[in-house]
């Protein structure tokens, strides 16, 4: 069934664990994504980025997740992600998402909070609740010990003047492959849950070791977003499956079982197997 954002994480603080927003590319990591969610029974976030909705390439996206969110068993968010301007925004709302996330990290903030309350607004005139991002969660390529992690008066404030349903917080987490595990700021996670009404999202979630992801459930995260894993999960096994086989069809199948595996075993691991009946 096709659910809004906030109705979907409003599950995930009821429940106490955390909903898994996987990026899906193409009609086979969706494939993949509902077929995990509807065999361990877990609400579940399929998202895209935002470079897909300034491409031209979720117009083609769009339909199958939408049709695969609308016939699941289970609750399914179509959710943009990295919303990088008010045309992928646009663009996202025609296509059908049920959830918008903005990042206007880069700027300062009260200009981030300016451009946020405007995307805000306009998804409020169509029903659509909106994730902000405050604090730089930057790649894997940039050093994740010099990362500075959201204040906790930013983090109220900034809810407080935008109106957003769920919060992206910078606490040690980077998008990418990790170089090394990332220590996660687990303590200042507890702070903003505490403190604000909105969901706290954790970003790059791909490569953070489970016992630091527990706790970061444990401290009050109620979304946890993996994009790069689903892609080398997904372009593992292409590159292993024989070129004898030429069929695309029969071709990406066990590509589609990898991903499956994969979102099976992080919805596992974030405490959402089973919180459907």
């Amino acid at each position: 069934m096709l659910v809004k954002l906030n109705d979907i994480l409003k599950i995930a603080e009821e429940k106490k664990f955390a909903i898994p927003a996987f990026n899906v590319y193409n009609m086979e990591t969706a494939i993949a994504v509902i077929h995990a969610a509807e065999e361990t029974r877990s609400p579940v976030i399929m998202q895209s980025y935002s470079r897909l909705f300034s491409y031209g390439t979720a117009f083609y996206l769009a339909p199958v997740v939408l049709k695969s969110a609308e016939e699941a068993k289970v609750p399914v968010c179509f959710h943009l992600d990295h919303g990088a301007d008010e045309t992928a925004v646009l663009r996202a709302l025609r296509y059908g998402c049920t959830g918008i996330m903005f990042d206007a990290s880069s700027l300062s903030l009260e200009e981030n909070i300016a451009a946020t309350k405007n995307v805000v607004d306009l998804c409020e005139a169509v029903g659509v609740p909106v994730e902000g991002e405050l604090g730089h969660i930057g790649t894997t390529k940039e050093d994740v010990s010099e990362f500075v992690y959201t204040e906790v008066a930013d983090a109220v404030r900034f809810v407080a003047e935008t109106g957003v349903v769920a919060l992206a917080i910078a606490v040690g987490t980077a998008h990418g492959r990790y170089k090394k595990a990332p220590q996660v700021n687990v303590s200042r996670i507890a702070e903003i849950s505490a403190a604000i009404p909105a969901s706290v999202v954790l970003h790059g979630g791909s490569g953070i070791p489970d016992e630091q992801v527990r706790a970061a459930i444990d401290a009050g995260i109620r979304k946890v977003n993996f994009g790069t894993d689903i892609c080398y999960a997904f372009l593992d096994k292409v590159f292993e499956t024989s070129r004898e086989v030429f069929a695309v069809d029969v071709f990406m199948r066990d590509a589609i079982e990898a991903v499956k595996q994969f979102a099976v075993e992080k919805i596992q691991l974030l405490r959402a197997d089973g919180k459907w009946q």
